[in-house]
């Protein structure tokens, strides 16, 4: 499964996984594809450090990125207490009475939140890439687009690609004229912050947008047909998340929440504002319905969101309230039906991608050459 950009990052499959998790990200790397972790939950810079070395430590010396969520457009001096002096209390009362009627206990007295959006503030992000640079990422990943043009200017100096999620071909433009090296085409179907494009439609889109630059398929791809099709419409890899949140090294601390990922279909994920304030695909459960009923006070804008709902994550995710139990996940959540490997995982994606590979042969009639 090689193409010019794995051959170019010295990987031996052109998959592409993002995860919050260290394991996830160095097991796919040894694997032979790419891992990518996610940085947004580091809050503290030795935090990232730390993992980081132990990335080192288990990567075999193959290549890896990072990923970062960071604004193109930069605010000057606005402090984490300034957003949360912005958020109303008829928000924070409606929060407290959703935790309150499904019995949800508070956190214990001097417990800080496990979960906080202060990763979606660009002063976190930026600390984050002082300690990435001193690392031998290969790729820097930013969820929200393209980072600023510093930042840009920055990774190239230590010869880090740059990779930008794109909703739209008019997105996709945008990174190209920013002067990104990855374009990944995230289909609607993705979890997390996504657009309103199916992948189908979009990552050729994409492609003809930015050429020659590669872009790499993203959005409803849990299989190695599904790779094979995203190839086929000129993707040079696919960047895959959902996929690895059942993986057997993932680390989700929630029996119930891992239960709750295997038994769902690809009819039970929802867009919705509820995490962050911006549209983000996620499990479907009370919660979100509650922040998407028209009756209640609807989600804030981010960040104030995210803030908003920092302690009640936290205290649904610790007491495992079932009903209000969610995350982000694309809808390829109804092929996640088994806990496996992440070896295994490859290894299925690889053998369906032969399958692919082969039946179109046959199709073309070139079956045996």
């Amino acid at each position: 499964m090689k193409t010019e950009l794995s051959q170019k990052l010295g990987i031996e499959h052109a998959i592409f996984g993002f995860t919050p998790f260290p394991a996830v990200a160095a097991a796919l790397t040894r694997a032979g594809g790419f891992g990518v972790l996610g940085a947004v939950r580091y809050t503290a810079p030795d935090d990232l450090a730390r993992d980081l070395d132990w990335m080192q430590e288990h990567t075999d010396g193959l290549p890896y990125g990072l990923d970062v969520v960071m604004p193109a457009n930069k605010v000057e001096g606005v402090t984490e207490a300034d957003v949360e002096a912005m958020i109303p209390e008829s928000h924070r009362e409606f929060v407290r009475a959703t935790l309150a009627k499904h019995g949800v206990p508070e956190l214990a007295e001097g417990e800080a939140s496990g979960w906080r959006i202060t990763g979606w503030m660009e002063q976190v992000a930026r600390s984050q890439l002082d300690v990435a640079f001193d690392y031998p990422i290969k790729l820097l990943a930013n969820a929200l687009g393209s980072p600023p043009a510093d930042v840009v200017a920055r990774a190239h100096d230590h010869g880090v690609l740059v990779a930008a999620l794109a909703g739209s071909a008019r997105h996709a433009r945008h990174h190209a004229d920013a002067g990104i090296d990855v374009v990944v085409a995230q289909g609607y179907e993705a979890g997390g912050h996504t657009g309103e494009i199916a992948s189908m439609v979009l990552t050729p889109e994409v492609v003809e947008a930015v050429a020659p630059l590669p872009v790499l398929a993203a959005g409803g791809i849990g299989s190695g047909e599904q790779i094979a099709a995203g190839l086929a419409l000129g993707a040079q890899g696919v960047w895959l998340g959902s996929l690895w949140l059942t993986a057997t090294e993932a680390e989700l601390h929630s029996r119930a929440l891992t239960d709750k990922l295997l038994a769902a279909g690809s009819g039970d994920t929802v867009r919705s504002r509820a995490l962050t304030g911006k549209p983000a695909r996620q499990l479907r459960t009370e919660w979100t319905d509650a922040w998407d009923d028209p009756a209640g006070p609807g989600p804030l804008p981010m960040p104030l969101q995210g803030l908003l709902v920092a302690e009640a994550v936290s205290r649904i995710q610790k007491y495992e309230v079932t009903p209000l139990l969610g995350t982000p996940v694309g809808q390829i959540v109804g092929r996640m039906n088994s806990e496996r490997s992440v070896r295994q995982i490859v290894d299925d994606l690889t053998r369906g991608f032969e399958r692919a590979v082969d039946r179109i042969n046959r199709i073309a009639g070139r079956s045996g050459q």
